[in-house]
Parts: structure tokens; sequence; C-alpha cells
């Protein structure tokens, strides 16, 4: 099983079109990544199916780089009993 960074990056690659090779933590979605905010809304329903979960569109929306969506995933997948690799 990938770990919660490798599947947010290749979620994160697939909807924007870019290589996950070159997705870091600090690269901020809209900033770095050029993510634009039907973009954002695809991601979160993204996350939700890859990892069989339901988040707070909101909160969602408000995580800003990769890395802290990494933690914020992993919280919401621990809250939601799914179990996953860090």
């Amino acid at each position: 099983m990938a770990t919660v960074e490798e599947r947010v990056k290749s979620v994160t690659a697939r909807v924007l079109g870019l290589d996950p090779e070159e997705i870091r933590p600090e690269h901020n979605f809209t900033e770095d990544l050029g993510a634009e905010s039907v973009q954002s809304i695809e991601l979160v329903a993204m996350f939700e199916e890859e990892f069989g979960i339901e988040m707070d569109e909101d909160a969602a929306l408000s995580v800003t780089n990769v890395g802290d969506a990494v933690k914020f995933i992993a919280n919401v997948c621990k809250e939601q009993g799914v179990a996953v690799e860090e």
C-alpha cells in the first residue's frame, strides 16, 4: 500500500496534470501547483474517493499545501477508522 503522501501526490498529479515526482510537501496548491478553485473542489472529491472518507469541504479547502493535506487526510482517516500507511 502506498503512503498517504504518495497517494495525495498521485491524486494531485492526476487532477492538475503534473508529474507526481515534482510535487513537494511545501508546494501550495494554488500558488505553486496552479490549482484553480474548481480544481480545488475536484481535489477534495478525489481525495475522498481515493481514501474512502468524507471530509468537511470548508475545512478541506482551507488546507493550502501538500504537506498539510497529507496530515489533514491522515487525521480524517483515523477519525473515520480508515487504515492508511503513514
